[in-house]
């Protein structure tokens, strides 16, 4: 009766249960002609795009894709930077760090540093370092800054700045200089005022308010006299040449003596190109 029954089943071979194969044995299997053309279609069906949807492609190269701008931008005092700062952050979502405001919150609020940043301010000097790196840093740092991107503002202003953002992991994509000639920005300066209600920036002879009820409450910044200004001024130009010599290789110059929308075409178009660049990065997962 055995007999019968080897004859029609197949002869069967049990292992014990979790037993791996001897070291000749899957040798022997990993290089058999079988085993390795088993192998090689194993591999290129797993690379096959048939694998991977479409849809989970897309997925794929979109979550590749989400690396956020990184952008600074500086100029002399009344360059502009506040409007364009406006522009960009409506269209590509930045969030905007300036180093300015959140000086004035400090001076606003009364600390020790808001004092001591105030003395500085008001002779037309630097505020030191030591007082702003740490604010900027912290800003950065937040949560919305990591995930939105950042346009910072007015910062750095020297080499040692720079030097302190590098040394924290903060390096930008592009850097935008604007650039204005000195009579003008004089005149922008000294013309400027900003309602205290609002946070907006107005100009007398520029863009003026449009109602006497606005007209009526606008304030002049203390450091925005023509004597201030030049001493900004002055201060400006001795430190940015030394800003400039460390992001050379990704500074873009922008005339800002003309029109807010012609300025900000310049801006845009740069901005969407690097955009364009980050987002064609290919994609290692489907490589």
């Amino acid at each position: 009766m055995a007999g019968c029954v080897n004859s029609i089943s197949p002869p069967v071979t049990l292992y014990p249960p979790r037993v791996s194969p001897s070291p000749a044995a899957r040798s022997s299997f990993l290089f058999s002609g079988d085993s390795v053309h088993s192998l090689y279609r194993l591999r290129r069906v797993s690379r096959s795009p048939s694998i991977v949807s479409p849809k989970f492609q897309k997925q794929i190269v979109t979550a590749e894709k989400t690396e956020p701008l990184k952008i600074m931008i500086s100029g002399a005092p009344a360059s502009g930077k506040g409007t364009q700062c406006e522009l960009i952050t409506h269209k590509y979502g930045l969030v905007h760090i300036s180093a300015g405001d959140l000086l004035r919150a400090e001076i606003a609020s009364g600390s020790e540093n808001g004092r001591r940043a105030k003395e500085y301010m008001e002779k037309g000097q630097l505020v030191p370092d030591e007082i702003v790196v740490m604010m900027v840093k912290d800003r950065l740092s937040q949560t919305d800054s990591k995930q939105n991107g950042w346009l910072l503002d007015g910062y750095p202003r020297s080499s040692s700045q720079a030097t302190a953002l590098k040394g924290f992991g903060f390096q930008p994509d592009l850097f935008i200089l604007l650039e204005v000639p000195e009579d003008i920005l004089i005149e922008r300066v000294v013309g400027r005022r900003l309602d205290p209600v609002t946070g907006k920036i107005y100009h007398l002879k520029y863009s003026p308010p449009g109602t006497e009820e606005i007209a009526a409450r606008l304030t002049q910044r203390f450091d925005d006299t023509e004597e201030k200004a030049k001493l900004r001024l002055k201060t400006h130009n001795q430190n940015v040449s030394d800003v400039l010599s460390m992001y050379d290789d990704i500074t873009i110059k922008i005339k800002g003596n003309r029109s807010k929308e012609e300025v900000f075409a310049h801006i845009d178009t740069a901005l969407s190109e690097l955009l364009q660049q980050k987002n064609s990065a290919p994609s290692s997962l489907l490589s």
